[in-house]
């Protein structure tokens, strides 16, 4: 695709820079597979552990967030390249306190459904 540059704007930053925001984009992107494959775990896995509804929507919150955070990393990486390029401010990033929610949420429904049983 010789004609197609995602980045026209602005000029190239350090490679440094850039290398280090596609390690943090590539870290979540690692972070969404393991809550996927958390997901997919629990469901085929989970057994008697906790009630089937409970299970369910258990791994169906894992398998939700992993997506979520896929699509977050990506627009991270994007936006923090531009700005990068434009010497801007960088993003906040979002996906740590959503990742953080996620597993209060499944910390705590596990905490209870094992000293229940």
């Amino acid at each position: 695709m010789p004609n197609w540059t995602p980045f026209r704007s602005g000029e190239d930053p350090d490679p440094r820079f850039t290398l280090a925001n596609e390690r943090t984009y590539l870290a979540w992107v690692r972070t969404a597979t393991a809550l996927v494959a958390s997901g997919l775990g629990l469901e085929a896995f989970g057994g008697d552990l906790l009630a089937p509804a409970i299970r369910v929507a258990m791994a169906a919150l894992l398998l939700v967030a992993g997506g979520v955070i896929a699509i977050a990393a990506f627009v991270h990486w994007i936006s923090a390249e531009r700005a990068l390029r434009a010497g801007g401010t960088l993003p906040v990033p979002v996906m740590a306190p959503v990742v953080g929610v996620v597993l209060v949420i499944c910390a705590t429904v596990l905490v209870v459904g094992v000293v229940n049983s």
